[in-house]
This record gives structure tokens, C-alpha cells and sequence, in this order.
């Protein structure tokens, strides 16, 4: 039988446990998530990879109370704050709304429908620390890939919250952007959030992570990413051969090529 239950307000305890944790959408199809086991400390910065429809979603959904386990259970600190950012292309980008509505939407406490002073101030300050200062008016479909995504992650530091939860935050974009958001958010862990993130990229997001949880309904490997990023445990996770290079003290994830499939390719090209 599942469980929500909320832990004491000790400072040093985890911020979330999952223990056990069984996820299913529906009866008769497998479960999305299979006895996952996971802890998420203060300030810590972890980063889950897997394939496509491994349960890295529902995962995010698990630690926010949105998705249910049917066995296992979710102990979140008490008072803990959760802000969640979605995967872009979720998002009906044109919807009637400008980046400031946007992100005064998020903040819960609002008693009125007009922003307040203060919340005009905390609006302004968050969308000038994201670099989207004079974005306010705009309509949120006339931004760029990147500014969208920093829209989004204004919309969540606007709760102050004690966690951030961020899926594919980097789908989608281009490199440098890539690069801005990965800065950004090392930026705020390093100020004390503590931030779990999906992403596919293993070289250019997951190998510089401080923590890394690979996942395919279970969780396969956890850890550091010398410890994590290995072939073994990246054959269980993805169902193919994978090779690990190192460059600069770094993990390099590459597919795993036979001598023969090189020999066929080059006569295949003619080379």
C-alpha cells in the first residue's frame, strides 16, 4: 500500500526519500517506475539519464506528489518547496500571456488579482537575474529557445523554492544555450538549491554532474559520473554497447562500433 507522508524539520535531513517506489499509469501495462530507491539531500545537484520512456518523467512527477505509487513510499520534509519545470514542448506557446504573467502565475500565495507592489519587485528581480530583463511585456512565443527555457526557470525560483525539478531542460537547444543553462543552474546550486534534472545528453550535460542516477524503471547505477558512466551499467540502462572514453579527467560516452562494422561502413562508402 502506498504511503505520502512528510519528515520532521530537521535542517540536515533529506529534502525527499523514495523507498520502493512502484509507479504504474494503468492497470495491465507495466509500471513506469519498478522499487526505485532514491535520496535527495540538501543542496545536492543530480542529474537521471536513460532512454526514451524509462521513467525519468515520472520520476520528477513522483517527487512533486503528482504521480501516486502504487507500492512504496515518498517522504518529503516538511515545509519542503517544490518547483517544477517542464519540458518546452509541452508548452502551448501561444497561449495569451507575457512573460511577467507568466511568471507571477507561479507564485501560489496570491490573494489578488492584480500583482502586488512586492510581487512586481520579485517579478522584476528574478527575470533581471535570468537575463530577461525588458522581457516582461513580450509575448512568451517571441522569445528565443533559451530565454524560453530561462522564463521558466524564473517561473520556479519565483516559489523560493528548496528544490528544483527541471525535465530535458536542454532539448532543444542549441550549444551555447546548452552551456547558459547548465552555468545557470551550477550558479544557483552553488547558492544552496538543490536541483534534480532529466536529461539525454550524457556528454554534454550529464558527465558534468556532481551526481548521476541512471534509470530504466530502476534504478541501474548511482553515483559520480566516472562511477556511473560505464559500459556495464550503460548496457543495462540503454539495451545496447556503449564505450567510455576519458578526456580532461572526464567521461566520454561514444557508441560501440565492432572492427567489422568499421570495415563495412568504409566499403559501404567506398573508401
Amino acid at each position: 500500500m502506498s504511503r505520502q507522508t512528510t519528515a520532521g524539520a530537521d535542517l540536515t535531513a533529506p529534502l525527499v526519500e523514495l523507498r520502493g517506489v512502484t509507479c504504474g499509469y494503468r492497470s495491465g501495462v507495466e509500471p513506469a517506475l519498478v522499487n526505485v530507491d532514491l535520496t535527495v539531500d540538501p543542496g545536492q545537484f543530480t542529474g537521471v539519464v536513460g532512454p526514451s520512456g524509462s521513467g525519468k518523467t515520472t520520476l520528477l512527477r513522483a517527487v512533486t506528489g503528482s504521480a501516486k505509487p502504487v507500492t512504496g513510499s515518498v517522504v518529503r520534509r516538511r515545509g519542503l518547496g517544490v518547483a517544477y519545470v517542464p519540458q518546452v514542448e509541452t508548452v502551448n506557446w501561444n497561449f495569451p500571456i507575457t512573460v511577467g504573467e507568466c511568471v507571477l502565475m507561479a507564485r501560489a500565495d496570491r490573494l489578488w488579482p492584480w500583482p502586488s507592489r512586492s510581487e512586481r519587485a520579485d517579478v522584476a528581480a528574478v527575470l533581471d537575474r535570468l537575463e530577461l530583463h525588458g522581457l516582461a511585456g513580450r509575448h512568451i512565443r517571441e522569445l528565443s529557445g533559451g530565454q524560453q527555457q530561462r522564463m521558466f526557470i524564473a517561473r520556479a525560483l519565483v516559489q523560493r523554492p528548496d528544490l528544483l525539478l527541471l525535465d530535458e531542460p536542454t532539448s532543444g537547444v542549441d550549444v551555447r544555450t546548452r552551456h547558459e543553462v547548465l552555468h545557470l543552474l551550477d550558479e544557483l546550486n552553488g547558492e544552496g538549491l538543490a536541483i534534480v534534472l532529466t536529461t539525454h545528453d550524457l556528454n554534454g550535460i550529464a558527465a558534468h554532474l556532481p551526481h548521476l542516477v541512471c534509470l530504466n524503471r530502476e534504478v541501474l547505477g548511482a553515483g559520480a559520473p566516472r562511477d556511473v558512466l560505464t559500459p556495464a551499467i550503460l548496457e543495462r540502462t540503454y539495451g545496447s554497447s556503449m564505450d567510455v572514453l576519458e578526456h580532461g579527467g572526464m567521461p566520454i560516452v561514444v557508441e560501440h562500433y565492432e572492427p567489422s562494422d568499421v570495415v563495412g561502413l568504409r566499403r559501404a562508402s567506398g573508401s
